[in-house]
């Protein structure tokens, strides 16, 4: 039994209770592509999340509610920190702590020397991109689609250091692997030291090869770091299979952990390189804790990250990311090539995950959220920049069909 396997039995004892065990027995042994399209199994696991009646949710990109069983064990573990106070933060919460990033690294299939819990992606990547070794006439190689905030903290640098920041822009729906990688090859001089690329574009959904670009970089003598605030958790795979020097991702999105928590990976050999955000002189170079002095920390919250990842774990990352993508192309399939609808995200089934984005001729990306949501009862977010202009339609694990449909009713009729 791998260790995929074994995770996967663990899990299964808490699905049992849901399903029964004959029917659960039936489930673990259907292949996750089937099981993708048993809607009385996900309707089971639908039953987990308290969810409004008020409209549909399909903006869940941003934060993942928390199941149930993660949102009553937060609670608890509120009220728990609360009793012990500070006996527990100065006797208990560091090994706790260390529980944590064990099992997170395994889960990342990352030494846990080399992961640390951070509050989000950005606060992660921020740290690489602050504390990286910059000097004047260094570049940066990045995409106009990365989020925001990360292209702010390379323009903080390039007023701080110096640096020069080159910014394409991605291809809609690439034909092939080779001509993104040729794309980001274009933009490195020998002046690149760092390429920040999305695992998954968060506007458009769109899956980039990675490994491709991490090793097409490194031949170039180029660092590259990996946003991968929408795949942790949504995709099976592990960190060091993506070839890169640094990685990060928020775990409040589809981890289902309460508000506040990531991670950050940095390769063992760059820990001594960056410069700490905050100092604590104690802790030695090489250690990657001394990127993570952030004073007293909500400890509750990153608790309850092992209950988020027992929920995960029972689901199954197969099954998870095998649901995803099929809700994704469920509701896709009906609109693409519609003459008024235009689909900001890849043909290709390879390209993409549970992340898609539409637009309506005629229609701005914000007429076309507030219509959804005002006639119809649909909450998506609006994207307007970026060469993207849609809105984001993100589903979850709690998400139905019959909800789809009715997106792609009031697509079709919006764009009549």
């Amino acid at each position: 039994m791998n260790k995929r396997e074994f995770v996967q039995t663990l899990g299964g004892a808490s699905l049992a209770l849901v399903f029964g065990e004959q029917a659960w027995a039936r489930y673990a042994a259907s292949p996750p592509a089937a099981l993708a399209q048993d809607e009385d199994f996900w309707v089971a696991i639908r039953a987990r999340y308290l969810l409004t009646p008020d409209y549909i949710n399909l903006e869940n990109g941003y934060y993942l509610m928390q199941s149930q069983p993660v949102l009553e064990a937060f609670i608890g573990r509120v009220r728990d920190i609360n009793l012990r106070a500070s006996r527990y933060m100065r006797t208990v919460m560091p090994d706790d702590n260390v529980a944590v990033r064990r099992r997170l690294a395994a889960m990342g299939g990352c030494p846990v020397e080399e992961l640390i819990i951070t509050r989000n992606t950005t606060e992660s990547l921020d740290t690489v991109i602050g504390g990286f070794p910059w000097n004047a006439g260094d570049e940066a190689v990045m995409a106009q689609q990365d989020y925001g905030a990360m292209l702010d903290m390379f323009g903080l640098q390039a007023k701080r250091h110096g640096i020069v920041n080159r910014v394409l822009s991605l291809p809609m729906d690439p034909r092939s692997d080779d001509e993104v990688v040729s794309l980001y090859e274009s933009a490195i001089t020998p002046k690149t030291r760092l390429l920040m690329v999305c695992h998954m574009v968060n506007i458009t959904g769109q899956v980039l090869p990675v490994a491709q670009i991490a090793d097409m970089a490194h031949r170039h003598g180029v660092q590259v770091m990996v946003d991968g605030a929408h795949t942790f958790a949504q995709l099976d795979f592990a960190i060091p299979d993506l070839h890169g020097d640094y990685f990060a991702a928020s775990l409040h999105k589809w981890l289902g952990s309460p508000l506040g928590s990531g991670i950050l990976w940095v390769r063992r050999d760059h820990i001594p390189e960056l410069w700490p955000t905050f100092a604590e002189l104690a802790i030695p170079d090489t250690d990657i804790r001394r990127l993570n002095h952030t004073g007293t920390q909500p400890v509750h919250t990153i608790l309850a990250i092992n209950d988020a990842l027992d929920f995960h774990e029972s689901v199954g990352i197969a099954r998870k990311e095998a649901r995803l993508r099929y809700l994704q192309r469920y509701w896709t399939d009906r609109v693409r090539g519609h003459p008024r609808l235009t689909l900001n995200t890849p043909s290709d089934p390879r390209r993409t995950g549970a992340i898609a984005n539409v637009g309506v001729a005629g229609m701005t990306p914000a007429a076309l959220g507030a219509a959804l949501f005002d006639r119809y009862r649909i909450w998506t977010v609006a994207i307007d920049g970026a060469g993207v202009h849609g809105v984001r339609v993100t589903p979850h694990l709690f998400t139905t069909t019959a909800e789809l449909d009715a997106l792609v009713r009031a697509l079709k009729e919006l764009a009549a």
